[in-house]
């Protein structure tokens, strides 16, 4: 396997996006959270061995390290800037070349291929055996499962805006009212979806689709999925965006992927983290002979990916 750098990250915390509905409830039923603006914010000054990582550099980096707060992006940047100003300097130490290096589509900077060629030349490649790869597919079976599916649907009674708690009381009476009317009958559902459904899905009988598990909102998930197949759930649910009538139709279980269909994506798994550790050790080493102020390195976190072949830092 060719080895590939992806990603050096230090410090910087996992972002976490929110999950949507099914792109007929785009605009309904789903949670968001509202993009947040970090500031770029100046701290101490940041030195390696006496080299300078100056705040406009750091302030140009924060936008790869996104945080709740712009101190964490701030240290997150500064320690990535830190790794990146030592492993280039070590690479220059050996006199290593920029060879020519492609990530993402695109030729890679003479940084990235300096970089690159040091982690290539350091680290080297750890490839695992078809055994290791079997017993991390036999401690790990609920890894490679399909996910189970629900096909369900669902008719939102929106409060009436501006109206209060009244609003949202009045939507609950006629969400259960059409529980009462429609009952179990697959028409009637259609029918009153298309007429009362304050979702877009409405137009499609209500449908939402194939649904896996983290594709709605907890509350509408937990309650299809207590549902009884092929009934209405005989008790709304309450969103943020109103009272949901649920049906659900079918539930497609998930089933386990054999080994051989698991095995390649394994051993690209394994030899990444035997890679990641490696490169890790050598960041490390790196960092106890240098006389580093401003930032501390944690255990600084190196990611690799040898399917995608790029670099940030």
């Amino acid at each position: 396997m060719a080895r590939k750098l992806d990603v050096i990250n230090i410090g910087a915390p996992v972002s976490q996006t929110e999950p949507a509905m099914p792109s007929a409830c785009e605009t309904h039923g789903c949670g968001g959270a509202d993009e947040q603006i970090v500031a770029l914010p100046a701290f101490g000054i940041v030195t390696v061995d006496g080299h300078e990582i100056t705040a406009e550099q750091i302030a140009e980096e924060m936008p790869h390290h996104p945080a709740a707060r712009g101190e964490d992006a701030w240290r997150a940047a500064a320690q990535a800037l830190v790794v990146r100003h030592l492993l280039l300097r070590e690479a220059h130490n050996r006199s290593l070349s920029a060879d020519s290096a492609v990530v993402q589509g695109k030729r890679a900077t003479e940084d990235e291929a300096l970089v690159k060629a040091l982690l290539d030349n350091v680290v080297g490649e750890a490839v695992p055996t078809e055994e290791e790869c079997a017993r991390y597919y036999q401690a790990n079976l609920h890894r490679f499962r399909t996910p189970t599916l629900y096909e369900a649907s669902h008719i939102l009674i929106e409060p009436e805006e501006g109206a209060g708690q009244d609003g949202w009381d009045a939507a609950e009476v006629q969400a259960r009212t059409i529980i009462e009317a429609v009952a179990d009958d697959p028409k009637a559902f259609s029918e009153a979806a298309r007429e009362f459904s304050g979702c877009p899905s409405g137009q499609q009988n209500g449908s939402l689709g194939q649904i896996r598990r983290g594709e709605l909102v907890e509350q509408v998930q937990l309650h299809i999925e207590t549902t009884p197949t092929g009934s209405i759930n005989r008790e709304p649910v309450r969103s943020k965006h109103g009272w949901h009538v649920i049906r659900l139709d079918r539930i497609i279980d998930g089933r386990e992927l054999p080994f051989e269909v698991a095995k390649d994506k394994i051993a690209d798994l394994l030899e990444a983290r035997s890679w990641t550790i490696s490169a890790m050790q050598v960041v490390q080493s790196l960092a106890e002979k240098a006389d580093i102020k401003g930032v501390v390195l944690d255990a600084p976190p190196i990611e690799h990916d040898q399917r995608q072949g790029t670099l940030a830092a």
